[in-house]
């Protein structure tokens, strides 16, 4: 999810296909691994890539040095493809002999990958990992469940606001301060310029929704004792609900519309000239600048309810874990440290353009690229994230949250109604999930 990588797969859409799978998949019986060698062959699988050689060269330099300093030990990296990664992840969780030592997964996989029994408990070399002390809280969230860490963060993505600088100059208006400013300056655009959406909005984007219903005190869920309880259908919650619906109309994005798109149609909106601002990750940015609208926007944090405060974002992103199958332990993790060390990950970012989860880091990032700066500010100012509940994915993949976002624009149902059938449906998957 990266700039040039997941154009057309956000991190959320790429971690929606398949995880019914994990989600929904009785836990698998126990595959921890009898030894520890020391030497041999460990396996690797990382996604592959829209633009997939940058990547790879990254991942030949830390292999290569990891061979160098660990002897007798061999690394062999698949790239496996992201629409078929549940089905196989599964498969090697359930079959130790097809197994990788290491694999790449999304942040939203976590805490349903835990379940299934397939991911190592790493809490007590991630705590002694010098490196890691400078991870970012939100991207040690991805990898945590309870209090237990599974994996080491790869990389981050987040969301925020991309407006048409000579749109706005035309207009003689600036960037929105405020939530409520956002919305009136959308429907005041539309309103001078009818062929333009003021902000394109999607009724299936539910990572664009959520920074509304963060922004107004809603929460998605809540977490007492492990058990999660739906929050959605909550007074601020629903607040927020009616500010992102107020969005779809003539006034601004039609109903007709605007009500199917997900954030690949709002960006591809925005892209090709049809929109006058949109929330898009900093993994839009490349098709961004090869649409028709390059050279000629600007991206600030999407902002919140207060004049000149920052929506909270979420925070999207793949991570590395250690197979719990793995009878390469010690080197298994050492192998994910390379990977996802300091300076692969900066190096990541000047291939690919992915933005790292170290704080420094990213700050270097932000230094040596201008238009990372909104987006290390987004998460400067607290991003957050979804339930760390295995029922996520089949919440997320049922599309509970865009029916309800749908309904409503639609006029089938009121925001009441909506968010109290969303609850519902929301939390008969976190009972089953258990």
């Amino acid at each position: 999810m990266k700039l040039s990588a997941r154009i057309a797969a956000p991190v959320a859409a790429l971690v929606l296909a398949g995880l019914t799978a994990t989600a929904c998949a009785p836990q698998t019986s126990d595959t921890s691994a009898k030894g520890d060698e020391k030497s041999g062959t460990l396996r690797v699988w990382l996604f592959q890539e829209v633009g997939h050689k940058p990547k790879e060269k990254v991942v030949d330099d830390a292999v290569a040095a990891f061979e160098k300093s660990h002897k007798g030990a061999k690394v062999e990296v698949e790239y496996i493809p992201v629409d078929t990664r549940a089905q196989r992840i599964k498969a090697a969780f359930n079959d130790p002999k097809s197994a990788p030592d290491l694999v790449e997964y999304g942040n939203s996989d976590t805490a349903g990958y835990v379940k299934d029994g397939g991911l190592a408990d790493i809490t007590e070399e991630f705590g002694a990992w010098e490196e890691a002390k400078d991870t970012d809280p939100i991207a040690k969230q991805s990898v945590t469940v309870g209090d237990k860490v599974y994996g080491a963060p790869f990389f981050v993505g987040v969301r925020a606001l991309y407006y048409r600088t000579d749109v706005f100059k035309d207009l003689g208006i600036q960037p929105p301060k405020s939530q409520a400013e956002l919305v009136s300056t959308a429907k005041k655009i539309h309103k001078a310029k009818p062929d333009l959406y003021g902000l394109a909005v999607g009724g299936a984007y539910t990572y664009g929704a959520m920074p509304f219903i963060w922004s107004h005190g809603g929460e998605i869920a809540g977490e007492s004792g492990g058990t999660y309880k739906s929050a959605i259908n909550s007074e601020k919650a629903r607040k927020g609900i009616e500010a992102y619906t107020s969005l779809f109309g003539d006034d601004n994005c039609p109903a007709a519309k605007c009500a199917s798109m997900g954030g690949n149609a709002t960006v591809t909106a925005f892209a090709s000239g049809k929109a006058a601002m949109a929330i898009g990750g900093d993994f839009s940015h490349a098709a961004v600048e090869a649409g028709s609208v390059k050279g000629k926007y600007a991206v600030v944090p999407l902002p919140g309810i207060a004049p000149d405060s920052i929506a909270p974002a979420f925070a999207g992103g793949n991570n590395i874990g250690v197979l719990k199958s793995s009878s390469h332990r010690t080197l298994a993790v050492d192998l994910m440290k390379s990977l996802t060390g300091k300076k692969t990950q900066a190096e990541m970012f000047d291939a690919m353009g992915f933005l790292p989860t170290y704080t420094d880091v990213l700050d270097n990032a932000a230094k040596k690229q201008p238009f990372v700066a909104p987006f290390v500010q987004t998460l400067g100012a607290g991003a957050k994230f979804v339930p760390a509940s295995p029922a996520w994915g089949q919440i997320d993949a049922s599309l509970v949250l865009p029916t309800m976002f749908q309904e409503i624009v639609s006029g089938r149902k009121d925001v009441a109604q909506a968010s109290d059938d969303a609850a519902k449906k929301m939390d008969a998957a976190f009972t089953a999930a258990g």
